[in-house]
């Protein structure tokens, strides 16, 4: 029997590269002789480029010591570059909420990532994915596209300092030390499709999660604006508020396209390749509910399975809906799910071994 073991992370908890794993042994415990094919998987955002290396076996990771973190405090970013010269770097790494010493909505630059993707094309990258989920800031970018040489500037020709509070104030573009795109392009990894602006936009929708109160929000929208205003691509196009809006930045001044994340990533794991012959595929999540068949993980695995003729099983953590194998179910307790959840991880995959070996 060929089983395809393709979960997400159980956030907070577990990688999408551990819990597949755990998996795997409870599998392995009821019927050893099976193919396991194991593809942890991500939707664009955090443990993407865990994803990657997992399915890239000997692919580096290259550090990067000193980035600039979101609160202007050094912080260790990495990424990774594929034999095809594609690489990938994930937003999380050196500018993600986690990073934080404290929330500051207006003060959050993504300045560590432009750094990364710096680092990236100094080492020969001729293309670039960039995982844009978790970000801290709300700043559209500028940060990161200051570290790749662009400078905003007030009305008095001063540099601008980080952050999106400072955007209200900018009043032109200096792009004489802008460095140009990567040939074979940019692509962006999201699971949003918000606008830039607005009642829908990047600062409204996700600035509360980065700490603004309503007056951070306005304020942070005004820059975003005057930020569209010099840059000129249209603020409107879907995706472009993803990551505090550096989707946006990224769109307008190295003409980057958006992407699905998780069906990008499985597309960069061959997911569709692994799913060829399979008998089974076992998806999953931390959380299970009616968005999870959005543009995520879970939805993404089961319409390939589908596609594939192969059937298909969810585990999750927890679950609002029914039919679902859940660690908090097996384990009589939520609490007790969270605190061990790779044990539970590995009850579910024997059970799910033992349910197949009825079948048979």
């Amino acid at each position: 029997m060929k089983v395809v073991l393709a979960p997400d992370s159980f956030k907070g908890t577990l990688t999408a590269a551990e819990a597949a794993e755990a998996l795997a042994a409870g599998w392995r415990s009821v019927r050893p002789a099976d193919h396991l094919v194991l593809r942890p998987m991500a939707d664009g955002g955090e443990g993407t480029l865990a994803a990657v290396l997992a399915a890239h076996p000997g692919t580096p990771l290259t550090r990067v010591g000193d980035c600039t973190g979101p609160d202007g405090r050094p912080v260790d970013g990495e990424y990774a570059l594929l034999p095809d010269g594609t690489a990938v770097v994930e937003l999380a790494t050196a500018s993600g909420i986690p990073l934080m010493a404290a929330l500051d909505p207006l003060g959050a630059t993504t300045r560590g990532t432009g750094e990364l993707v710096a680092a990236a094309l100094d080492a020969g990258a001729r293309r670039l994915l960039v995982a844009l989920g978790g970000s801290a800031s709300t700043d559209g970018g500028a940060g990161l596209l200051a570290a790749l040489g662009l400078r905003l500037l007030d009305a008095d020709g001063r540099v601008l300092p980080d952050g999106g509070g400072a955007l209200t104030r900018a009043h032109q573009v200096d792009r004489t030390g802008f460095r140009t795109a990567p040939p074979g392009g940019v692509v962006l990894l999201t699971d949003v499709a918000n606008p830039l602006l607005g009642p829908d936009g990047a600062a409204a929708v996700y600035g509360p999660q980065k700490g603004a109160t309503v007056s951070d929000v306005e304020l942070l929208d005004r820059g975003l604006t005057r930020l569209a205003e010099l840059l000129g691509a249209d603020p409107a196009r879907p995706g472009s508020g993803a990551a505090g809006g550096t989707a946006y930045g990224l769109m307008a001044a190295w003409g980057a396209t958006a992407t699905p994340g998780a069906a990008a990533v499985a597309d960069l794991l061959g997911l569709d390749h692994a799913l060829a012959g399979a008998d089974l595929v076992v998806t999953g999540e931390g959380r299970f509910d009616a968005t999870s068949l959005q543009g995520k993980v879970v939805g993404e695995v089961l319409g390939r399975a589908e596609r594939a003729g192969a059937a298909a099983r969810i585990v999750a953590g927890e679950s609002t809906e029914a039919g679902i194998l859940t660690l908090s179910r097996l384990a009589g307790d939520p609490g007790v799910a969270r605190a061990h959840p790779a044990r539970w991880l590995r009850l579910a995959g024997s059970a799910l071994a033992t349910e197949a070996d009825r079948r048979r």
